[in-house]
């Protein structure tokens, strides 16, 4: 079946489990739309938050596709299961992938967490650990700049530097040895992070997870795509092309040719 897989963040940060997906499955047809206009999301209200997400979700429909994947941490903490009551295709988030990466990887069952604040305050990740392993301790710490900065393609700026060690100090007196990346944003500061955490700290990047959910989903619905033809992949933005455009090359690690903005989400 060659409809694509529809993929939506409030930003830039899904790209990181779109370039998961492409590599997982290469075939696949792929519409993504970056909610630019209204990032970031975690500074908002649930009810915008869900308002949002449904509209996103209403605008991949429209480009048929297939299943959606919520890119998103905030919006798959406090919209998914309204989302999913809505429609009827296969839709995931990112929270569970990431959660279960966590209790498998911990060794002292000390999982630390990072995220936007509605994120972090939805308390979904803490939720669905503790659902796997109830003998887990988890702390969390909202994380709020760290998404203007890899918007602003500020990864490797000093100030960020700055901004991660005043972020996780609170995590590394917990002696936690593992940590969640809980936004789709923070892979790009990964290497900022473990600098901070130091090396003994295992980072879970959902990513790489959420992928192999997508694999599992399209091959239990009988919906792979079987086509080897050269793939399609759109990219869809509320706001500015060109700025999108030179952070998706730093995620992606190639040029989009076309991305197109929409106004009307």
């Amino acid at each position: 079946m060659d409809n694509p897989v529809g993929i939506f963040d409030s930003g830039i940060g899904g790209l990181t489990v779109v370039k998961e997906v492409i590599k997982l499955l290469p075939h696949e047809n792929l519409v993504y739309f970056g909610d630019t206009a209204r990032v970031p999301y975690g500074i908002k209200s649930k009810e915008t938050i869900i308002k949002f997400s449904l509209e996103n979700t209403l605008f991949l429909l429209q480009q048929d596709v297939k299943m959606i994947v919520i890119a998103c941490n905030t919006s798959s903490s406090l919209a998914l299961p309204i989302i999913r009551r809505h429609f009827k295709i296969p839709i995931i988030g990112v929270i569970m992938p990431g959660a279960k990466e966590a209790v498998y990887a911990t060794k002292n069952k000390k999982v630390g967490v990072i995220g936007t604040r509605a994120t972090i305050n939805s308390g979904a990740y803490e939720e669905e650990i503790k659902r796997l392993d109830a003998g887990i301790k988890v702390f969390s710490q909202a994380c709020p700049m760290f998404v203007p900065i890899v918007e602003e393609g500020w990864i490797n700026d000093a100030i960020t530097t700055k901004v991660a060690e005043k972020y996780l100090s609170v995590l590394k007196s917990k002696g936690i040895d593992t940590l969640i990346l809980g936004c789709t944003h923070y892979p790009l500061l990964k290497n900022k992070i473990q600098q901070v955490m130091g090396k003994a700290v295992k980072l879970i990047d959902s990513a790489e997870q959420v992928a192999i959910e997508v694999k599992q989903v399209l091959s239990q619905e009988g919906v792979l795509n079987k086509e080897r033809s050269r793939p399609s992949r759109e990219y869809f933005v509320s706001d500015e092309v060109a700025i999108f455009k030179n952070v998706a090359k730093s995620f992606l690690g190639n040029e989009l040719k076309e991305v197109k903005r929409v106004s009307n989400v």
